[in-house]
């Protein structure tokens, strides 16, 4: 019996960062032919506690963040562990990751960049060193892509501030999930041009179902039982350890 996917995200009032999530747990349930549900951390629901209660075991949860800070390390564990339930996996973080890179680089040359303009790599912020290391190993993975060293600038939080570092010219790529305030606050930014946001693209359907597979391969060696893994063709190295 294979797992359930409980996808787990921030959570946002922006009407349109769930429907993103939304879309990309119809299309990964569509990829892993398993039932997949969707929860929160913060700010809206369903809860982790509550999308757990509709899931029968065994359950792998896979976080839809950028980078492994707080949320990712502590309070997602923690909603985990207040479930009571003992057969919840846990899975790596969506980012970072080179196939997000990727996409990255296709929504700047879609907002107007040319090779040779350049690129100021914006990102939500957090307080979590933990997490600004997985933001400086993401805009190092996108400057690979488009030819040019890229330090992280934020939104929020910490700093630099994109708002500071910005000049006309500049194309923002940034590194968010899904529209929403952030987004809004770079797109008001006297720049040549604001990407969009990652979104559900192919890829990051691809990437979601990897990180599904490997935390449940893993869990299946740590246990001493064979996990089939359908026709994905896990295990598989993305650059990042």
């Amino acid at each position: 019996m294979s797992p359930s996917l409980l996808l787990v995200a921030h959570g946002t009032r922006d009407p349109a960062g769930p429907r993103v999530v939304e879309r990309l747990a119809a299309a990964t349930a569509d990829r892993l032919d398993v039932p997949v549900r969707v929860a929160y951390v913060d700010v809206i629901g369903p809860t982790v506690v509550e999308a757990l209660r509709g899931l029968d075991g065994p359950v792998v949860a896979v976080p839809a963040f950028l980078a492994a800070g707080y949320h990712v390390r502590t309070d997602l564990p923690a909603q985990v562990a207040a479930s009571g339930r003992r057969d919840v996996v846990l899975g790596r973080s969506l980012g970072p990751a080179p196939q997000l890179a990727a996409v990255m680089l296709e929504r700047l040359r879609a907002a107007g960049w040319r090779p040779g303009a350049r690129v100021v790599f914006a990102a939500a912020g957090s307080s979590d060193e933990r997490a600004l290391a997985d933001v400086r190993t993401a805009a190092r993975l996108l400057g690979l892509r488009c030819g040019q060293r890229l330090v992280p600038s934020y939104v929020s939080t910490a700093r630099p501030a994109t708002a500071e570092v910005c000049r006309p010219g500049d194309v923002v790529a940034p590194y968010l999930l899904a529209p929403g305030l952030f987004h809004r606050r770079l797109a008001g930014l006297p720049v040549a041009g604001v990407a969009d946001p990652i979104g559900d693209h192919p890829a990051v359907v691809e990437l979601l179902a990897r990180r599904y597979q490997a935390a449940w391969a893993e869990a299946g060696t740590r246990a001493g039982r064979v996990v089939p893994l359908g026709t994905a063709g896990y295990p598989h190295w993305d650059g990042i350890a």
